[in-house]
C-alpha cells in the first residue's frame, strides 16, 4: 500500500531531490540518516564518488550503516553480507550458494554531490531513472562565491519553507539584525510568476530589507533571496541566500542555506575572509531567530491560523504542495493496483 497525501505532504513531497548531507560529513564510514522519514545509509568508494541504500540488510533487518565500507559495497556488521551500490547483494560469507547473491534486495538512492552537499533522489518508483539536477545559478556560475550552513530543526520542514515565504518577518523579528534594521514595517504584497515557479514580493520596495522571495521547482524545491549590503560589509553587491528544507520526519528538517556574494579575483578573497571573521556569527544569530519561534509553535498552529495579505505567497506555496502530494497518492494507488 503506497503512502497517503496527508503522509506524503507530512515526511516531503517525493519525486524531487533534496540535499541530505554537507559533503564533509560523508566519508568513508558509512553513516546512517533519516530524510523524508526514510532510513538511509552513505559512504564514498575509492575513488570518492557517494552512494546511497536504504539503511537495511536484507537478511536480518539489521542497519547496514553499522557496517563496513568495502569500497564499490558495504557489509553489515551483523553477519558479514556484502550489498553494493545499487543494492545487489553481492556476497553471503557465511553459506555457500545463497540464493540472496546475485539478486537486488536493498533500495538504492541516485545520488549527486554538489555545491558542498549530497543530494539524493527520492522517487515514487524505484526503477525510473530521475531527472537532472538543477541548482539556481548562484551555485553553479564561477561568478559567485558561497558558504553553505545547515542546521538541524525540530519543526516540520513545512514550516521552514513558509518562513522563508513570509518577506515581512524579517523588518520585526530580525529588526536588530546588521541587515534587516531598515524599510517600512507595513507593505503592500504581490505574487508573480516565474519561468521556474514564482516570486513574492514587496510593492514599492527594493533593495531595502528582506524584500523578495523567489521559489524555484528544478526538480528540486528550492528558496532564493537577497538582502542589501553596506559597502563595510564587503564587496559583491546584494548578500544572497539559496535555501533548501529538507524533511527528516513529520516534525523535524534539515534547514540548507547557503550564503552567496557575487564576487571574483581579489575581492572574492576579501569577501570570504571578511565572512568567516566577521559576519558568520551574525547570520547564525538570525538563523537562530527563526528557528527558536518556530520551534516555539504548537504541532496544530495551522489548525487555528489567521491569515492576511502578506500570508499570499506562503498560502499560494501551501496549496502547490498538497496538491503536487494528492496527484504522488493517486499515483501511488494506480501504481499499487
Amino acid at each position: 500500500m503506497g503512502l497517503t497525501a496527508e503522509q506524503i505532504l507530512a515526511t516531503g513531497i517525493r519525486d524531487l531531490w533534496y540535499p541530505v548531507m554537507p559533503s564533509w560529513k560523508v566519508t568513508n564510514a558509512p553513516i546512517g540518516a533519516t530524510r523524508l522519514g526514510e532510513n538511509i545509509v552513505l559512504w564514498r568508494d575509492g575513488e570518492g564518488r557517494v552512494h546511497a541504500l536504504e539503511d537495511r540488510c536484507p537478511h536480518r533487518g539489521a542497519r547496514l550503516s553499522l557496517g563496513w565500507n568495502l569500497g564499490d559495497r558495504v557489509a553489515c556488521w551483523y553477519h558479514g553480507i556484502e550489498v553494493d551500490g545499487g543494492g545487489t547483494v553481492k556476497l553471503v560469507p557465511a553459506s555457500a550458494n545463497c540464493p540472496m547473491e546475485g539478486k537486488v534486495c536493498v533500495k538504492s538512492y541516485p545520488v549527486e554531490e554538489r555545491a558542498g552537499a549530497i543530494f539524493v533522489w527520492f522517487g515514487l518508483d524505484p526503477a525510473k531513472a530521475p531527472p537532472p539536477l538543477e541548482l539556481p545559478e548562484q551555485l553553479t556560475s564561477d561568478e559567485y562565491s558561497y558558504f553553505l550552513c545547515m542546521s538541524n530543526w525540530s519543526t516540520s520542514y513545512r514550516y521552514a519553507v513558509d518562513n522563508v515565504m513570509d518577506p515581512m518577518h524579517g523588518a520585526y523579528l530580525h529588526a536588530a539584525s546588521h541587515s534587516m534594521a531598515e524599510g517600512d514595517k507595513r507593505s503592500e504584497m504581490r505574487v508573480r510568476k516565474t519561468p521556474t515557479g514564482l516570486m513574492f514580493e514587496k510593492v514599492g520596495q527594493r533593495d531595502v530589507n528582506f524584500d523578495w522571495v523567489e521559489l524555484g521547482d528544478t526538480n528540486c524545491l528550492w528558496l532564493r533571496l537577497e538582502i542589501p549590503y553596506q559597502k563595510r560589509f564587503g564587496p559583491g553587491g546584494n548578500f544572497a541566500i539559496v535555501g533548501f528544507a529538507t524533511p527528516v520526519d513529520a516534525t523535524h528538517c534539515q534547514v540548507y542555506f547557503w550564503r552567496v556574494r557575487r564576487v571574483s579575483g581579489w575581492q572574492r578573497n576579501v569577501w570570504r575572509f571578511l565572512y568567516r571573521n566577521r559576519l558568520e556569527g551574525l547570520h547564525w544569530d538570525v538563523l537562530e531567530q527563526d528557528r527558536w519561534v518556530l520551534e516555539s509553535m504548537p504541532d496544530d498552529a495551522r489548525e487555528r491560523e489567521f491569515l492576511y495579505e502578506h500570508d499570499m505567497g506562503l498560502a499560494r506555496v501551501r496549496r502547490m504542495l498538497e496538491k503536487r502530494a494528492a496527484d504522488q497518492a493517486r499515483a501511488g494507488e494506480t501504481t499499487a493496483a
